[in-house]
């Protein structure tokens, strides 16, 4: 009997994944290649779009080499990416500007005015928050200050379509990622011209909406063989990694909710048809024609974490560094940390947010800073999963993944934060998976998206402990009144 391996190529923010799985979910092999970031400016944040498809190329080759298996047993390939990532390019595809990223805030004054003005307006009709990190406030910051990219640009791309169009020469978006700009209307599955005039761009400057299961065949030679695969194998375009990861965790169905934490984080549930919050904290983006996405993102996760070691200059390892919160009770003798460091996204919506410890003593020592950390990442994605409650209704299962799912620690303050049953993945790689599963449903190896919950293989259950569910509730109820306290100072 033959064999057969699908990839789910994962395009984050940090890396580039490739994953390589056999058809019940588990990985075979997978390769990682770094991103690079930039600042050039402070609040700027951008990525080399040549660098990220020569690390794609790379991932591919190297996990397909890993697997060991041939050409012929690699069935189809299906695309993850993270939102919100703009590039302008020219009549050839070149880019001419770097990749503006999600964690990019040059628009961030500018985002405050248009919240202002037309912000209501704009979120009921895309599901979209007014935030800088979209290409919708983006385009405007380009379109104010005259920047050149620009002005020259004949058409404007995220990294994805960049790949795409750099190895099959199309222009194509899926619905998740045309949402993710600002520029989408969920209602009608097209590019809203209002819109586009504000940027001051034409449809034609946009790539072409489809399906998640859209195909892709005629891979250019040169690339196939670098890639080290079939030319004629078909690729799908798949969708963003918010809506993957959910597929690829099993958090399809009402009432069950994905926790995603690495270096950002996020709390989403797929819902039919289109739901937006009355106070903007969530987000609404699609995913096919029937069903959504919604939740929130938060800029603070393992980022936050990462930060602090870095201050107190913490040489060991990241696993060492957390296991010293396991010295700590709950609550970290009263010290409290709001999250903020990196700006945020929701609940706030407010680039200009800023981290704060509170009740800090003399007696406090470095364990205490970790624990207060840890508990601050997991109460504001509490607050988060509060303002998606008050749409879907409360949670039934929670499944968590990311990096941060590694630590045991952390798993657990999850499940006592919210007083119900974790869920984690054998596999950490649910964007992938999820976009494997997408290629699999298109090229109709598998009957159904539902099917996927067949093929995840599953570890352990976290059982929240119900004395620390009751103390993490009170100290919720402080978190939430300092956090919307302090808004207004930033």
């Amino acid at each position: 009997m033959s064999r057969e391996f699908v990839i789910g190529l994962d395009i984050g923010t940090t890396s580039v994944k490739a994953c390589v799985f056999n058809l019940n979910g588990n990985v075979v092999a997978e390769a990682e290649k770094m991103n690079t970031f930039y600042y050039p400016q402070q609040g700027w944040v951008e990525q080399d779009a040549v660098e990220i498809e020569r690390s794609a190329v790379f991932a591919i080759r190297e996990a397909i080499e890993k697997a060991n298996i041939k050409k012929n047993e690699l069935i189809t390939l299906g695309f993850s990416a993270a939102m919100h990532s703009l590039i302008c390019v020219d009549i050839n595809g070149k880019p001419l500007s770097p990749a503006l990223i999600w964690a990019d805030g040059r628009g961030a004054a500018l985002s405050e005015r248009v919240m202002e003005t037309q912000g209501d307006e704009i979120y009921s009709k895309t599901g979209t928050p007014i935030h800088p990190m979209t290409p919708f406030i983006k385009l405007l910051w380009m379109k104010e200050t005259e920047y050149k990219p620009y002005n020259e640009a004949k058409y404007f791309m995220s990294i994805k379509e960049y790949l795409i169009h750099r190895w099959f020469n199309q222009r194509v978006i899926d619905y998740s990622m045309a949402s993710a700009t600002g520029l989408f209307n969920p209602t009608t599955l097209k590019w809203d011209y209002e819109l586009l005039e504000l940027t001051g761009i034409d449809q034609e400057q946009l790539s072409e909406i489809v399906a998640p299961t859209e195909r892709l065949t005629g891979i250019k030679n040169s690339i196939a063989e670098e890639m080290g695969i079939m030319p004629e194998m078909p690729f799908v375009v798949g969708a963003a990694d918010g809506q993957l990861a959910n597929l690829g965790i099993g958090a399809i169905l009402p009432g069950e909710v994905a926790v995603s934490v690495g270096t950002s984080g996020a709390i989403r549930q797929i819902t039919n048809g289109f739901k937006i919050s009355e106070n903007r904290e969530t987000f609404c983006y699609s995913f096919t024609e029937d069903y959504s996405i919604i939740g929130g993102p938060t800029n603070n996760g393992g980022i936050a974490l990462q930060w602090l070691k870095d201050l107190l200059n913490y040489e060991g390892s990241f696993t060492e560094f957390l296991a010293e919160a396991e010295q700590v009770a709950p609550g970290a003798e009263g010290m409290i940390f709001l999250p903020y460091v990196n700006g945020e996204r929701a609940p706030l919506w407010n680039q200009n947010a800023k981290g704060n410890f509170y009740g800090m003593t003399l007696t406090h020592k470095r364990e205490h800073f970790i624990r207060a950390v840890l508990e601050g990442i997991t109460l504001n994605l509490y607050q988060i999963g509060k303002a998606l409650e008050r749409i879907a209704g409360e949670p039934e299962k929670i499944y968590v993944n990311g990096g941060l799912a590694r630590s045991p620690l952390w798993l657990q303050m999850m499940a006592d934060v919210f007083g119900k049953e974790v869920f984690v993945p054998e596999s950490h790689h649910s964007a992938a998976w999820g976009a494997a599963w997408t290629a699999m449903v298109a090229i109709e190896k598998v009957d159904s998206f539902a099917d996927i919950k067949k093929n995840i293989p599953m570890g352990e259950v976290i059982k929240p402990n119900k004395e620390a569910n009751e103390f993490y509730k009170n100290l919720y109820e402080k978190y939430e009144m300092m956090a919307k306290d302090l808004s207004k100072y930033f």
